[in-house]
């Protein structure tokens, strides 16, 4: 108990009243809306009240200063306490809390980031944690300021894998500015959490994972202000004990009651109770904060140096990948790079390599890499770019998707994508990988096909907004670029063009390559094909694509190392539709593949340069026969 103060008994008085109020305004809040979580905002009532205006340090009208305080939410749902308890400290009007989940409210059903006190968006559960590692660890490691961070959550997201992710990474690096609320009231959605109160057993597995853990009364102001008083040289978590829907006389630790407002009758009787129950009006003011994070500018990043390739080489776009990040880590000090025990694989070591210490080994959890990511990057203190292989993101894509809603700016780079990895089989084959990332709003897919390209594809994503996403092959392929080429997002490249092309053909990453070599067979035969390169699958150059397949008699090939479904061949018939005149053959990988050699397996699928001769062909023969 090193470091605990006790509070005066008008200090515990003002903060049992507080809790009082926040609970009134949680059901004041849900029932002017007609939906929301009461039940779960009372459980916590006490421990938001402890944390905000007493344990916590951090400016009430500023708060996203760089020297507060974190806290996320983990447990989403109970964001009417959240609005609540920063309208008891003043940046929100009370008022306004009655306008929750309105369409002209900022006061969403979960806590979103147009809201500025709330950094990471929450709501799908076990998440939150995985933020709050990647916010804690940038305090301890990079910004080495004095801020903690604090994350609650709520029982029934204890059953999410990837709390426990979490828990391994923040033991791991022993984040000692790190404090986990774990709030323990027993009852889940639609049955009781699995270990209801059984706190000892929470208590274990908080241990086992490295973490000081420490069982509390969640309804006692004075236990929770002598449990946030501990320091430890680990990771903390408090494990409260509470009560869903405390203070509601009939409802408290009763099933069938989440997710419910109160009817306005009985609102109204239990806010009249709990007021009973308030002594003094009296509002508490949080600490402030030591001014002592650093001044942090990470717009505008440019690379030291054009890119060092000359055009014939071979190079692999994976590799091309880690010379970039490292290049881009002398350019600035704040650019960190994540990876998943993949390093080697997806060439990220060269940046751990010259940059060990703003390198973050996540080891094999994809999902609290991204979270971690998340967290890094919020409030702008970090450039943070993540890799794996491309087709291990798909078990992360919740993580991303909430990464999109968060408005984080994070960069993630997929490494071995498609059949042309080769013998390693279809596990391990990223052929989704550009539908998924497609579909995240605001989302960049930059899908580079030589080295130059690539690392033009890391600065740009550098200083993009939104998440982006850098798909990378295993294969070396040819350096087609010269090092002075200009790349922009949303700017395709036609790679080969001459007067007498007769079809267009779109190809990237190892597909162009087999292009190229097909344009140089074809003519031989007196065919003569234009090839464009897109750069950027999201956004696509339509303009360059219609153009181009135009002044080609509207024929057009695509072919991709990727199934049909959401791949270039979807996004490039999704530009033109409706253009008249216009004939798109789509060679796409058709379905699960197989362990191969890579030229084998671009033959069986029909993306090799053979099979695009062919198509090229056939298109060119049935438009004669038509004419």
């Amino acid at each position: 108990m090193e470091d605990y103060h006790k509070p005066d008994q008008q200090t515990l008085l003002a903060l049992k009243d507080t809790a009082n109020r926040l609970r009134i305004n949680s059901i004041k809040a849900t029932s002017a809306a007609g939906s929301g979580h009461p039940t779960s905002c009372c459980s916590a009532a006490e421990i938001m009240s402890v944390l905000f205006f007493h344990t916590m340090r951090y400016k009430p009208q500023d708060p996203r200063h760089p020297s507060n305080d974190r806290f996320i939410l983990s447990k989403g749902h109970a964001a009417p306490i959240l609005y609540a308890v920063w309208a008891e400290a003043g940046f929100i009007q009370e008022p306004e809390l009655l306008k929750l989940r309105k369409i002209d409210s900022i006061l969403e059903g979960h806590p979103v980031p147009k809201q500025a006190f709330t950094d990471v968006a929450t709501g799908s559960l076990g998440q939150g944690l995985g933020a709050a590692c990647g916010m804690a660890y940038t305090g301890k490691y990079f910004d080495k300021a004095s801020y903690r961070v604090y994350c609650m959550l709520g029982d029934g997201e204890l059953s999410e894998g990837s709390v426990w992710e979490a828990m391994a990474f923040a033991g791991f690096y022993k984040l000692d500015n790190l404090t986990a609320i774990l709030d323990i009231n027993r009852l889940g959605q639609s049955d009781p959490a699995p270990l209801q109160h059984n706190v000892e057993t929470y208590q274990k597995r908080c241990e086992s994972f490295g973490w000081h853990a420490i069982i509390v009364d969640g309804h006692s102001v004075e236990e929770l202000c002598k449990a946030f008083g501990q320091t430890k040289h680990q990771p903390t978590a408090i494990i409260a004990k509470t009560f869903k829907g405390k203070g509601i006389t009939g409802v408290e630790d009763k099933e069938n009651w989440h997710g419910k407002p109160l009817p306005k009758d009985m609102a109204e009787q239990i806010i009249e109770e709990i007021i009973g129950k308030i002594q003094n009006k009296k509002k508490l003011s949080p600490m402030l904060p030591q001014d002592d994070a650093p001044v942090v500018n990470i717009k505008n990043i440019k690379m030291p140096s054009p890119p060092n390739y000359k055009i014939g080489n071979k190079f692999a776009t994976r590799k091309a990948y880690g010379v970039a990040l490292a290049k881009l880590g002398q350019a600035c000090n704040r650019v960190v790079a994540l990876d998943g025990d993949t390093k080697n694989s997806t060439f990220s070591e060269l940046f751990k390599k010259e940059h060990p210490s703003r390198f973050i080994e996540c080891y094999i959890a994809e999902q609290n890499m991204v979270s971690v990511a998340v967290g890094c990057a919020s409030r702008d203190r970090n450039i943070v770019f993540a890799s794996t292989f491309a087709t291990f993101f798909t078990r992360a894509y919740d993580q991303i998707r909430m990464a999109a809603i968060s408005e984080s700016n994070i960069n993630l780079c997929g490494s071995h994508c498609g059949v042309s990895i080769g013998e390693d089989g279809p596990s391990q084959m990223g052929l989704e990988d550009l539908s998924l990332f497609r579909a995240i709003p605001n989302s960049t897919v930059f899908y580079p096909s030589d080295a130059v390209a690539t690392e033009k594809a890391v600065e740009l994503a550098a200083n993009r907004k939104g998440i982006c996403f850098i798909r990378t092959s295993r294969p070396e392929n040819s350096v087609i670029y010269d090092s002075g080429e200009d790349f922009q997002v949303g700017h395709a490249k036609v790679v080969f063009k001459s007067k007498e092309d007769q079809v267009t053909v779109i190809g990237a990453g190892v597909t162009l390559h087999e292009a190229i070599a097909a344009a140089e067979q074809l003519k031989k035969d007196k065919i003569f094909i234009r090839i464009i390169d897109p750069f950027t699958i999201k956004p696509l150059d339509s303009e360059t694509i219609l153009k181009n397949t135009k002044e080609t008699k509207g024929r057009l090939i695509t072919v991709e190392d990727h199934y049909p479904e959401g791949g270039i061949g979807e996004a490039v018939c999704a530009a033109l539709i409706g253009e008249p005149g216009i004939v798109v053959r789509r060679l796409a990988v058709s379905h699960v593949p197989r362990s191969g050699k890579p030229n084998e397996l671009l033959k069986l699928f029909g993306i090799d340069k053979d099979a695009i001769i062919q198509a090229v062909k056939a298109m060119v023969s049935k438009s004669r026969n038509a004419e």
